[in-house]
């Protein structure tokens, strides 16, 4: 993975060449060195003093749900290095410890209440996203492997009965999402190849694409699979797989070009409830009858996506999240009337999950605000109470100085119906009258949304360095419909560039907010944001924070695993297209590297299969040669964005001593 090493020696490692008295020492470069499993370049050594300032922040909590186990929950959360899967009995109870590994374990897939003796979670090595599934069984606390331990697994769907589960696999080619369905002894009953059910659907003959394929829902008799073939966020496809004669059906005409969220069954399994953008802008739930064909638009009075659907285990009630301009809204019906039921009200903030108790009676979710970490909460649909079952610790701090943002609008380069676009973005604003030095974060994806939630890094950097957080979503964000989200699409790339370029224009207008001191911050294609704002902006910048970005699209492209290329083809276009490449070729930031004069801190995982290490070996490289200050991370036991906390840790630490020397130190356009 690593390159070999040609810069200096240092003096020790000549010392111990010259005498051959060190046989153990590992040579490096002088301006690199190792900090547990990191590889750092051209940082310098950080002081005590910034590591105490952050240790509070670093040891801030949180608590995901995973799904219930008869009357308790199980929950991820983090008591050591990595976040590990737990057992809560009852609300605020004591957090009992299921998973023990140095590897993260965040995903667990629990089986209806017809199988309590155990359940399935996800576990890969070193962040390379090769998951592997286990069973975990209740009565011995043992662990079973029920994959290949080679190739990638997940989006676990159990049926019914609790006796088979359906799931995603690489195994056959490497490239492409089949669907297994296998039993506990560990037989895969059913393969559904991606080639095979296309060609089915296409009469045979011929080449097809075989795209990503995922299982969505077992019909009530568990004869039927519903499952999605997803092409790109604005194009998915819906079918029906019957599980006796193997015959699939597609359930939408398969010429419509239409995004597919969630789909599950209705109650007897004679049609279906699906979230789509289907003749609209934004998501919205529908029910389609299998029979007919006829599809009923359910939400047409939700301006705003219908981001989550669960149907209760007795299917008489359904429940859906909603987001609105950022915060989630908890919508539940009784079902057949679809009567909305009155609910406690939930503090305000982001949702994610929704999972009913076996007995129907209960809603539990995970919820973040602006201002606390992710806790699990339950919604009593009979008493009409709300129950929260974690508090995750702050690491000892004072919430009430914790900020939440404003949600402000600025006026990008182009039009819309005769008056200038606008583009939201929520600032975090320090106390006191400024001027503030400021930091843009840019949200990956791209089709990612800024949503206010708690980050200790952004309350650190409010609440201690004193500096402004401002999180755009510029175009090609997911949330404000689905004529926004292609904005940015194929040929349109730098359009979203120019948005943080009239955003910075926007900073240098506000009295309070410093326009000298201005850094750009994102991870993945936030990275590639960062890259792209120095090329263009260098001059009304101070600095750039990114990591695992994207340095050069036709090389990225190339070198992404094979499962990942055509889905991210279809959002940045295909390389392999002559005009294409040459697009893609101009807006990469490695091929205008001489245009960055700023200081650039760079962060890598080692294992990253999305956005490969050599993506910033490049540009590291680049920008060591035409002068550009550079420091430089690379984590050899993380791979997409760092899971571990002392690697977390540490990287904190060197952004915080980055900032204070390039940005909050210094005038820096003197």
């Amino acid at each position: 993975m690593f390159r070999s090493y040609r810069r200096g020696f240092s003096t020790a490692a000549i010392f111990c060449l010259s005498l051959s008295a060190c046989s153990g020492m590992e040579i490096v470069p002088d301006n690199e060195r190792r900090v547990g499993n990191l590889i750092v370049r051209d940082v310098p050594l950080v002081p005590d003093s910034v590591e105490e300032r952050l240790r509070q922040y670093q040891n801030t909590r949180s608590a995901g749900l995973r799904g219930w186990v008869g009357e308790s929950l199980v929950v991820a959360t983090r008591f050591g290095n990595t976040t590990q899967l737990h057992k809560v009995r009852a609300p605020m109870g004591t957090r009992q410890q299921i998973t023990f590994f140095d590897e993260p374990v965040t995903q667990a897939y629990l089986p209806p209440a017809v199988n309590d003796r155990g359940f399935i979670y996800a576990r890969d090595a070193g962040g390379s996203e090769f998951y592997q599934l286990f069973w975990y069984d209740w009565a011995t606390a043992s662990h079973r492997l029920l994959t290949d331990g080679r190739s990638r697994y997940g989006g676990v769907v159990w049926s019914n009965d609790g006796e088979r589960f359906a799931y995603y696999t690489t195994e056959r080619n490497g490239r492409s999402r089949d669907i297994h369905i296998q039993n506990l002894n560990g037989q895969v009953t059913v393969a559904l190849e991606a080639r095979v059910a296309l060609e089915a659907r296409e009469g045979g003959g011929g080449a097809v694409a075989e795209g990503a394929w995922f299982a969505e829902d077992f019909a009530p008799g568990d004869d039927r699979l519903l499952v999605s073939r997803y092409l790109s966020i604005n194009e998915s496809h819906l079918y029906e797989l019957d599980l006796t004669t193997q015959i699939l059906r597609p359930l939408l005409d398969p010429d419509l070009r239409v995004a597919i969220g969630q789909a599950v069954y209705d109650a007897d399994g004679s049609g279906m409830y699906f979230t789509s953008d289907l003749g609209a802008e934004f998501m919205r739930l529908h029910h389609l009858d299998l029979a007919s064909g006829e599809i009923e638009v359910l939400s047409s009075d939700v301006p705003w996506n219908v981001e989550g659907i669960a149907l209760s285990p007795n299917k008489q009630r359904l429940a859906m999240s909603i987001n609105e301009d950022g915060i989630s809204r908890v919508v539940v019906w009784r079902l057949p009337e679809r009567a909305p039921l009155a609910l406690p009200v939930l503090p305000q903030g982001v949702i994610r999950g929704l999972e009913f108790s076996p007995d129907s009676t209960e809603l539990a979710v995970s919820l973040n605000t602006a201002t606390s970490p992710t806790d699990v909460w339950s919604l009593s649909l009979k008493e009409r109470a709300l129950k929260r079952w974690t508090m995750s610790e702050v690491g000892g701090l004072d919430t009430d100085s914790f900020v939440a943002p404003t949600l402000e609008h600025f006026e990008t380069f182009d039009r819309v119906d005769g008056q200038a676009r606008r583009i939201p973005a929520f600032v975090y604003r320090p106390p006191g009258p400024g001027p503030h030095p400021v930091l843009i974060s840019i949200h990956g994806g791209p089709e990612g949304q800024y949503r206010p939630y708690f980050s200790a890094t952004t309350q650190y950097l409010v609440n201690e360095l004193g500096m402004a957080v401002v999180a755009p979503n510029v175009r090609g964000s997911s949330g404000y419909g689905k004529s926004f989200l292609k904005l940015d699409n194929g040929l349109l790339r730098e359009d979203s560039v120019k948005d943080i370029g009239a955003l910075i224009d926007w900073i240098g207008a506000q009295p309070d907010l410093d326009p000298e001191r201005v850094v750009v911050m994102g991870g993945s294609y936030g990275g590639y944001m960062v890259l792209a704002s120095l090329v263009h902006y260098s001059e009304k910048l101070a600095a750039g924070v990114e990591s695992v970005g994207i340095s050069n699209f036709v090389t990225f492209l190339t070198n992404t695993q094979a499962y990942r290329q055509d889905l991210r083809r279809a959002e940045y276009g295909d390389e392999r297209d002559s005009v294409m490449r040459a697009h893609l070729e101009a807006i990469s930031p490695l091929n205008q590297v001489q245009k960055i004069t700023r200081p650039l801190m760079i962060s890598q995982g080692a294992n990253d299969p999305r956005v490969p290490a050599s993506e910033s070996e490049q540009i590291y490289d680049a920008l060591k040669a035409s002068g550009t200050p550079v420091w430089y991370l690379l984590a050899e036991d993380e791979g997409h964005g760092f899971r571990k906390k002392a690697n977390r840790d540490y990287t904190s630490a060197v952004m915080t001593l980055f900032l204070e020397k390039f940005v909050l130190n210094q005038a820096v356009h003197d």
